[in-house]
C-alpha cells in the first residue's frame, strides 16, 4: 500500500504523505484513531451478544457534510496509534469477546492496517475481518486486500451524481460504488453465517436522508436487481442533522417516520428478503459515539 504516491481511494490525490504532504483526505503517514470499542448497536449478525470490535479511523475519503461522525471525519479529533498498538487493540478486542474487528473508515490508513493485521494473526488473531466504508473505493485498493477481509459493509449513499457532488466532492460517487461492491462480492462471494453472526459475505448499508425516497427506492432496486438476496441490505433511519446543516435543505430536519415507512414497504414490494429495517426512533446525537476529543 505505497503512500509515497497516494493513489488508494479514487481521489488519486498522488502526493507523498512519508513527507508530510497532504489530499483531500488529510491523513498523514501515521494512523488515528477515533475509539475503539465493543459495538453493540451494528445489526446483529454483526454485533450479536457481544458487540463488534470496532476501530473508527479518524479522517476520511469521503467527508460527507452531513457525516454523523463529523469530528474525527472532517475535524480530524483523534489519537496517534503505531502499527504495534493497532495490532495489540485487534487482540484485545478479540480478548474482550468482540465477535469480529470492525475497521470504520479504514482505507487512508492500510498501509499501517495491513501490517498490524498481519502482526495481530500471528499472535493468535482468528475472528473474522470486516471492512466497513463509504463505498468511495478504488478497485485496485480492494483487490489487494482479498485474503484479509471476510466481510465488506459498505454504504451505497447517493444513486445521483448531483447530491454525491453537493454533499461530498465527488460526482463520480454513483459509478464509484457500483464497481467497489461488484469486486467486493467477486471476493466474498454468497453471505455465509455461523451461530446467527455473518463470518462472510457483503452488507450494503443505506442511510435514508429526508427528501431523498426517490433515490434510495432506486438504490436497492440496483442491488436487489443485481444480487437478489446473494447480499444483505440495511435500511438506516438514524440520520441526525447536526449544527454544520442547519443551513441546507432537506438535511437539517430528521427523516420523516412516513418516508421510512415507505421504502421499507417498497423494498418488500420489490421482494426483498435479505434486510435489516430500524424500529423506532434512532435519530438521536445520542446514538453518535463518544470520540477522543484530540487533535493531531
Amino acid at each position: 500500500m505505497d503512500i509515497t504516491k497516494c493513489e488508494l481511494c479514487p481521489r488519486k490525490c498522488g502526493i507523498d504523505r512519508t513527507k508530510g504532504e497532504v489530499g483531500f483526505c488529510s491523513a498523514g503517514e501515521d494512523s488515528f484513531i477515533g475509539l475503539y470499542s465493543l459495538h453493540k448497536w451494528e445489526e446483529p449478525c454483526i454485533s450479536g451478544e457481544n458487540g463488534s470490535g470496532t476501530v473508527f479511523f479518524s479522517h476520511c475519503t469521503m467527508k460527507c457534510i452531513f457525516c454523523q461522525n463529523y469530528t474525527i471525519s472532517s475535524q480530524h479529533h483523534g489519537k496517534k496509534i503505531s502499527v504495534d498498538e493497532l495490532s495489540e487493540i485487534f487482540l484485545k478486542l478479540q480478548y474482550k469477546g468482540a465477535h469480529n474487528i470492525n475497521l470504520v473508515t479504514p482505507t487512508h490508513f492500510l498501509a499501517n492496517i495491513i501490517p498490524a493485521l498481519d502482526r495481530a494473526k500471528a499472535n493468535g488473531l482468528n475472528i473474522p475481518i470486516l471492512y466497513n466504508t463509504s463505498g468511495y473505493e478504488n478497485v485496485e485498493t480492494l483487490k489487494e486486500l482479498e485474503g484479509y477481509i471476510d466481510i465488506y459493509m459498505p454504504d451505497f449513499k447517493f444513486w445521483r451524481s448531483k447530491f454525491s457532488k453537493d454533499y461530498s466532492s465527488a460526482p463520480d460517487y454513483p459509478e464509484i460504488v457500483k464497481s467497489a461492491i461488484c469486486e467486493m462480492f467477486r471476493q466474498t462471494g454468497k453471505n455465509q453465517f455461523k451461530n446467527g453472526l455473518m463470518t462472510k459475505g457483503v452488507l450494503v448499508r443505506h442511510l435514508l436522508l429526508p427528501g431523498h425516497l426517490y433515490d434510495a427506492k432506486k438504490i436497492i432496486d440496483y442491488l436487489y436487481t443485481t444480487y437478489n438476496d446473494d447480499i444483505y441490505i440495511s435500511l438506516m433511519s438514524q440520520y441526525t442533522p447536526l449544527p454544520q446543516v442547519t443551513h441546507i435543505d432537506n438535511l437539517n430536519r430528521t427523516v420523516g417516520k412516513n418516508e421510512y415507512d415507505a421504502l421499507c414497504d417498497y423494498a418488500a414490494k420489490i421482494g426483498i428478503k435479505n434486510a435489516f429495517v430500524q424500529e423506532g426512533s434512532a435519530a438521536s446525537e445520542s446514538f453518535i459515539p463518544e470520540f477522543y476529543n484530540e487533535k493531531e
